[in-house]
């Protein structure tokens, strides 16, 4: 069956946005899930920063991001616009699609790598210092990683990742293990909530406040997913292209759903209760884990891994808690650790075209790069304005202190 070139041009390109348009609304998802597992009192900031931190993500990657990763530094695409005669991304052949459409498909990925920053920093970190390092994760070391990796360039000139036996799909490690690297760093530097670990070391669960909302953000990433994953096919105007994308779609609901249920059995066995919060990270773990590699497992595989991703999770979590390393919404284990799976995942279904070593160095290079490029952006706006808000500020709530506004003023104490 034959398809003219203007048709499967049309149809190759609207399919693109429409994806892409789906993973923009994963930043609403990352909102949701953010607001409902903090405390009411820092309701009002976790908005502002995550509306905030797209809309820097979007400006930062026209201006230069997208030139650093698929231009080679050309920063005259910004000023001439994406017409075609430029960069245009990942595919093997750019004349399937329009150019501007690769532009918008990678634009919001780069703002969901920024978003798993915006959970793990919760409650306690000062916005502008947040929205400071949001410039430049955005504008240059994201661009950086993801041109050694989609972008083929040679990591500082000395080896080609795809050589060595590296591939992620759709981004386990290029996209979430990126942002949990920058998160990581920003929480070592931040330190702990007040009151999250006790004198003799012991974690104490810090409940958020609205857990329908998380439960509906949940919902809204397992939603994205699709255009993440789906739209990572590239094409959709040919037989093969189509069926590779039913089979992504499928997989990637295979995998949330398998990660879920693993964490809420696990949850029950070890905390004797149903825990809506370790489920519902398994759910996203289950996600994160098929990302690198969702079109060639079979739906049983896909399961199963999604499984070892929601298993995996909740260890993290605890592990990280008794290393008193505080993340509100357990961003870093589910986008860092089981992003880390996920790659290590691929070689099993698709060994034609990753190896386990080429994973690994892929992954070294890709945690190093973020983990120490941000640590140093982290501790110079720390030196500069300081990351982090007062005592006080942190026990009334940052909502009043960062942004004047309380989320739920007919909910909440008024204050003079």
């Amino acid at each position: 069956m034959e398809i003219t070139f203007e048709l499967g041009y049309a149809l190759d390109t609207f399919y693109f946005l429409i994806c892409g348009a789906l993973v923009m609304w994963m930043a609403a998802g990352f909102t949701m899930l953010e607001a409902g597992l903090v405390r009411a009192k820092n309701t009002t900031e976790i908005l502002t920063k995550n509306v905030a931190l797209y809309s820097i993500a979007c400006i930062m990657y026209m201006v230069c991001g997208y030139s650093i990763m698929y231009g080679g530094g050309d920063f005259t695409l910004f000023l001439s616009g994406i017409t075609g005669d430029g960069a245009t991304g990942v595919a093997e052949d750019p004349a399937t699609y329009a150019p501007a459409a690769d532009f918008f498909f990678q634009v919001v990925f780069v703002a969901t790598a920024m978003s798993i920053v915006s959970g793990a920093v919760a409650e306690r970190m000062k916005l502008w210092a947040f929205l400071a390092f949001t410039v430049v994760l955005t504008g240059f070391i994201y661009p950086m990683e993801g041109a050694w990796t989609w972008g083929g360039e040679a990591v500082f000139g000395m080896y080609t990742l795809g050589d060595l036996g590296f591939s992620d799909f759709a981004g386990s490690g290029i996209v979430h293990m990126a942002g949990a690297a920058a998160a990581l760093a920003g929480v070592i530097l931040l330190g702990a909530r007040k009151g999250k670990y006790t004198a003799d070391g012991k974690a104490h669960a810090i409940p958020g406040a609205n857990l329908p909302l998380a439960t509906l953000g949940t919902f809204i990433l397992w939603m994205g997913w699709f255009g993440f994953n789906g739209g990572s096919v590239l094409a959709t105007a040919t037989v093969e292209s189509a069926n590779s994308v039913a089979v992504v779609f499928m997989n990637t609901n295979a995998a949330a759903a398998g990660g879920l249920v693993a964490a809420l059995i696990l949850a029950r066995i070890l905390f004797k209760k149903a825990d809506l919060t370790m489920a519902l990270n398994g759910a996203l773990a289950g996600l994160v884990a098929i990302t690198a590699e969702p079109s060639t497992p079979t739906p049983l595989q896909a399961t199963l891994f999604g499984a070892l991703g929601g298993i995996l999770v909740v260890f993290s979590i605890i592990a990280l808690d008794k290393a008193k390393i505080d993340d509100p919404v357990g961003a870093i284990s589910v986008h860092g650790v089981v992003g880390l799976l996920g790659l290590l995942l691929v070689p099993v279904t698709n060994p034609d075209a990753a190896t386990f070593a080429g994973q690994l160095i892929g992954a070294a290079t890709i945690f190093v790069w973020v983990f120490v490029t941000s640590f140093i952006v982290w501790a110079i706006i720390k030196a500069v304005i300081g990351i982090r808000v007062t005592d006080e500020e942190e026990f009334e709530g940052v909502d009043m202190s960062e942004c004047g506004l309380e989320a739920y003023p007919d909910f909440t104490t008024s204050r003079s």
